[in-house]
């Protein structure tokens, strides 16, 4: 099994805080309800998108407290993108909409051959001006790095310079694929799990968390 130290800690993030491994741990069980689940994945997210944002470049800018005025620092014009690949990706929107809640949101459309196990692209809509935006790519659970990869090309392909990946649970195989596919994305992950199984499911992982979130099956 590869081991985070085997990866280019400067693009791959484990975000292990207390809290996080706490939320994980019920998000895991089989017996945690949907309403439950689906929760968690929104406040997974914010502490993702908390990390994945860390470096954003500030500017001062002058505030008048009601004592007095002070310079004070403010995001300097970063726009941003939330890019879910649907359907489980949207579980993580709002989370990350709780810290920028002017961000813009795009769609990308993916479903996975069951016999192949390779992405299928269905639909591709995301901000105007994405060349200007940081992309977060928002997706619970990172498997195989097909989706992911294609995401990452398409978005490449229009334009798209800085592109951060959010992910809950990932696998080895699959963060090793998505940072080999291109030089410069940066992965967050909540957890780095053992291994993939022959239907390309993460071990231990949580299930399928498209269903677990809206209740399918």
């Amino acid at each position: 099994m590869a081991l985070e130290h085997e990866f280019d800690t400067s693009r791959f993030v484990i975000v292990d805080h207390p809290l996080v491994q706490h939320k994980l741990h019920i998000l895991r069980d089989k017996d945690t309800s949907t309403k439950d689940f689906r929760e968690l994945v929104t406040e997974l997210a914010v502490f993702e998108g908390y990390e994945a944002l860390r470096d954003l470049p500030l500017e001062d800018v002058e505030v008048e407290t009601p004592l007095e005025k002070t310079i004070c620092k403010r995001i300097e014009g970063k726009k941003l993108a939330i890019l879910p690949i649907l359907r489980a990706g949207l579980g993580m929107v709002d989370g990350i909409l709780t810290l920028v809640p002017s961000a813009h949101v795009g769609h990308i459309g993916m479903q996975r051959d069951p016999v192949t196990h390779e992405p299928i692209t269905y639909y591709f809509k995301v901000p105007s001006n994405i060349e200007n935006r940081v992309c977060l790519v928002v997706d619970p659970m990172l498997a195989t790095g097909g989706s992911l990869i294609a995401a990452i090309r398409y978005l490449r392909e229009n334009g798209a310079k800085d592109i951060r990946c959010l992910t809950l649970v990932s696998c080895p195989e699959g963060v090793k694929a998505v940072l080999e596919a291109d030089p410069d994305v940066r992965l967050y992950t909540c957890a780095l799990d053992r291994q993939l199984n022959e239907n390309a499911y993460i071990l231990p992982g949580l299930g399928d968390a498209g269903d677990r979130i809206y209740g399918t099956k």
